[in-house]
């Protein structure tokens, strides 16, 4: 079998020396935010999308795979000095490219808000740079050795993990998802999502195909560390964060024309968005409380399996009202809510003035009914 991480390794080790022009996918960047960043790490970006695009001013980031750092420089200038950047990387060559870019970008824009890590992305409680320094002071001779390298990793997870739970606004990366390990892959959308605040979003770019690669291409090392062989076909690439929990899934670029064809098979570069999910709660819809879908389809089912006929008032509780009329929903979507009070106090009605819950319905395999609206 292929070793995907060491085939990943020496493309990329390599690639940070020299420039690889068959790791590119062409894509246009903002030019203010290039001004900035020093050529050699422009020249050896190999990226297939731009997520910094849906970055926001004084939000935390995470950048996934982030090679010589230019979506942290880029995203670094867009969250402003209020915001802060993570990069994770496990390439060393990338990531001393990267470090010794930090300063002059900071100078150039007045501050610095980046810090780069090396880590796996598919394990981001890790920090390695701290496993190493420890091995320089503990080498593993032994077995007792090992254990004790095996209690320090875990203290790390649970005590001081690298990236924390529930810590970052938005997760970004650029044409890497595809080179983690096959087997590995379920385990990289569950950390975005644990490392995701509430209402977080991931903005990824990455290579997708429109079939299903064979395994004869999986194990060519050149094609996997080249982000062809590790691509997702273009329906699992979102059905993997749906798995992982997230909500609103959405695919707002897809390239027109192939990338590469290898065998019939075309690649192509895409960026997906999908939204961590805040607790909603669905019963006790309050009277007067409702969401109405504006269309233009006749009716439209959210990931929970609720269903919204067009222009239909839907009687909803004040949570599910503030998930539908914020993002992605907001512009499908008006929320009416009534003059209650927020104060859980308030939800008591008095005796002389009763009032009536409504529940919602969870529609199940028939929720489309009868005329055949999906």
């Amino acid at each position: 079998m292929m070793d995907t991480e060491q085939a990943v390794r020496d493309r990329y080790s390599a690639a940070a020396g020299e420039r690889e022009v068959e790791l590119c996918c062409p894509v246009d960047y903002d030019a203010k935010y290039l001004k900035v960043i020093p050529q050699e790490v422009i020249d050896r970006d190999y990226g297939c999308g731009d997520p910094s695009k849906w970055v926001r001013p004084g939000e935390t980031v995470l950048d996934l795979g982030s090679g010589g750092g230019k979506i942290c420089f880029i995203a670094s200038q867009v969250v402003g000095a209020e915001g802060k950047v993570l990069g994770v990387d496990m390439n060393d060559t990338m990531l001393a490219l990267a470090r010794s870019s930090q300063s002059a970008v900071a100078a150039a824009i007045g501050f610095d808000n980046v810090h780069f890590c090396k880590g796996k992305i598919q394990d981001l409680a890790v920090d390695r740079d701290a496993v190493d320094a420890y091995l320089v002071e503990h080498p593993v001779a032994c077995e007792v050795d090992l254990q004790r390298l095996e209690s320090f990793i875990a203290d790390m997870r649970s005590r001081k993990p690298m990236v924390a739970d529930d810590s970052v606004d938005v997760v970004v990366s650029n044409c890497v998802l595809n080179l983690v390990d096959p087997a590995e892959k379920e385990r990289l959308f569950d950390e975005i999502y644990r490392v995701l605040k509430p209402g977080g979003r991931a903005v990824i770019s990455d290579i997708v195909c429109d079939q299903p690669v064979p395994m004869a291409m999986q194990q060519d090392g050149t094609l996997w560390s080249g982000c062809i062989s590790g691509a997702f076909e273009e329906h699992e690439f979102m059905d993997a964060f749906v798995r992982a929990g997230f909500h609103g899934v959405e695919m707002p670029v897809l390239q027109k024309e192939p990338w590469q064809t290898v065998q019939g098979i075309e690649f192509r570069s895409a960026t997906v968005i999908a939204y961590k999910a805040v607790q909603v709660d669905y019963d006790n819809a309050i009277e007067n409380d409702a969401v109405i879908y504006r269309g233009p389809y006749q009716h439209v089912i959210d990931d929970h399996g609720y269903c919204y006929d067009r222009g239909v008032r839907i009687p909803a509780s004040r949570a599910t009202v503030n998930r539908m009329t914020t993002e992605p929903y907001a512009a499908d979507f008006i929320g009416l809510v009534s003059d209650r009070s927020d104060d859980p106090s308030a939800d008591s009605p008095s005796p002389s003035t009763p009032k009536r819950s409504i529940k919602m319905t969870v529609l199940g395999d028939d929720c489309c009914g009868t005329d055949g609206c999906c």
